[in-house]
């Protein structure tokens, strides 16, 4: 008998299995649903792990891990990362691995591994098989689920049982105007969703993407949770992402011939004002009535100086969010006696796990994220273009008071800003 007089059905039937299942995890629907579950997940990991532990939110992360890699094999002609996938991000990646050779605590140093190398491919995973619109629908629908269960939770907490909730770190502090935490854990990380959510519905409003009566209630919950969370660095934050904003909206307007002019006193004025900011840094710190937060801040961040100053070059090793029960970590306290999770900066985070190679390493790949980011959002007509550039101007400017670039949503937010920038603007895709 011919091969092709056999009949469909003698075929075996795992490969209508197979085909099936590459069908649905290939398909538009499943790859949207993963991609709110990753953004999710990930932005809301605080409460995923007060909820199930670590090692259910461990678990979680693996799930979608494994998820991800199928819809990537069940997709293959829709994924084109070669040329594109930035060479400082590899390096960064490269040198956290590498650091387990000389880590002064190796199995904590391969755990940490494992998670950021977890988060970074989730972020690689969403660059790939989302375009910069539908990206931004699934962190704004994310964002509004997150904040909205975070208020709900906080009304009941504050208001009608009038009692905290610290399983989830929530303390009730809603009806004397906060500062409430939401589902972030803490109030700075809670306003930092807040600013987030905030240039996501603006980009939303600005593409229209979701209906108008849509529009207002994210805009009105974003404002509220910037405003109830009550984070003393937040002013600063936005206004650094305002600057930012409004310097594009001048550079997009302009003519290709006079953005290379602007452009270049827009960099020196922002190195001017940069200086100025720090010179002036205490009034700053007053009118933003910081001055306790900077207290403590400024503590952990001498106690850190000293760990770094015995491993300047190298670091001690890759950990990630720090295991307080392991040295030099759990020396570590701040003025108020609180041991931290982190050293409270991004830059100094990596300074003490990775060294002098990993502050010069993260540095190049935020800032060659932005200048692409930068130069993508100055050439391309829509306004979604700006959500990466603006994106990492949030994760590097909250940066300085908290360690979020380094680490879960922050990390997975960083890989896929700078992985759609590059897709855009890779000098090695004019070799295709």
């Amino acid at each position: 008998m011919s091969a092709a007089s056999v009949d469909p059905s003698d075929r075996a039937p795992g490969n209508g299995i197979l085909e099936t299942s590459r069908a649905l995890l290939g398909s538009p629907r499943f790859t949207q649903a993963l991609t709110e579950a990753i953004v999710g997940v990930s932005l809301a990991t605080f409460a995923v792990r007060a909820l199930l532990g670590w090692p259910g939110s461990l678990a979680v992360l693996a799930g979608l891990v494994v998820l991800a890699g199928l819809s990537l094999a069940a997709q293959p002609e829709r994924v084109e990362w070669r040329g594109v996938l930035p060479i400082s991000l590899i390096a960064l990646f490269s040198l956290l691995t590498v650091s387990v050779i000389w880590s002064q605590y190796t199995w904590a140093t391969v755990g940490g591994i494992a998670y950021a190398l977890a988060y970074g491919f989730l972020g690689v995973y969403l660059a790939l098989v989302r375009d910069l619109i539908q990206l931004v629908r699934a962190v704004g629908n994310a964002l509004r689920v997150i904040l909205t269960a975070s208020f709900v939770l906080e009304v009941l907490s504050g208001i009608l049982f009038d009692t905290p909730f610290l399983w989830l770190g929530i303390s009730g502090d809603l009806a004397s105007g906060g500062p409430v935490q939401g589902l972030a854990g803490t109030r700075n990380a809670f306003a930092f969703l807040g600013a987030l959510a905030v240039l996501s519905f603006w980009i939303e409003v600005r593409t229209r993407s979701v209906s108008r009566g849509l529009s207002a209630y994210s805009l009105t919950l974003a404002a509220a949770t910037i405003v109830f969370a009550r984070s003393p660095v937040t002013l600063l934050v936005l206004a650094a992402v305002l600057v930012v904003g409004l310097a594009l909206v001048i550079i997009r307007r302009q003519k290709p011939i006079a953005r290379r002019a602007t452009q270049s006193v827009l960099l020196i004025s922002a190195i001017v004002f940069g200086v100025l900011a720090w010179v002036f840094r205490g009034p700053l710190v007053g009118v933003v009535d910081a001055a306790a937060d900077v207290e403590e801040r400024t503590s952990v961040w001498s106690a850190v100086g000293d760990l770094v100053a015995q491993q300047p070059v190298l670091g001690w090793g890759w950990v990630g969010p720090w295991p307080t029960e392991i040295y030099p970590f759990s020396s570590v306290r701040s003025s108020s006696g609180v041991q931290p999770d982190s050293a409270l900066n991004a830059y100094a985070d990596i300074w003490l796990q990775l060294g002098l190679a990993g502050i010069i390493v993260l540095l190049a790949a935020l800032g060659l994220a932005f200048v692409r980011a930068w130069l993508v959002a100055a050439d391309r007509r829509s306004t979604v273009y700006v959500w990466p550039a603006l994106t990492l101007v949030l994760l590097a400017t909250v940066s300085m008071t908290e360690s979020y670039l380094l680490f879960e949503g922050g990390l997975l937010l960083f890989v896929t800003s700078a992985f759609a920038a590059a897709r855009n603007r890779s000098w090695r895709g004019r070799f295709d």
